[in-house]
């Protein structure tokens, strides 16, 4: 048989047989890696997102507020409403940043 055919039965029996993909364990290390990439992509959108749910959240509850009275009675206004929605901030944030692996 001449060469040229042996190298070709070779090529035809392998698992690629065009030769584009190379060394199959290098492939699937490469598929690894990639998936890898991808989950950290999905993390980092992810915690992107709750810390923006956080900050719409607080800007949309203090919008809302019907300031009143003087200076001190409008601070004491905005102190009790980041009572309520602060807490709820911080905890996406700290959720956002488990995600995150932070």
């Amino acid at each position: 048989m001449p060469a040229g055919e042996a190298w070709q039965n070779q090529r035809m029996s392998s698992e690629d047989p065009f030769g584009i993909f190379g060394d199959p364990e290098e492939l699937r290390r490469r598929m690894a890696e990639l998936a890898e990439q991808m989950q950290g992509a999905q993390k980092v959108a992810w915690a992107d997102n709750a810390i923006k749910l956080a900050v719409d959240m607080t800007v949309a509850g203090i919008n809302r507020l019907n300031l009143q009275g003087n200076a001190e009675q409008q601070a004491e206004d905005v102190r009790q409403a980041m009572g309520r929605l602060f807490p709820e901030a911080v905890t996406l944030v700290r959720e956002a940043r488990e995600g995150f692996g932070t």
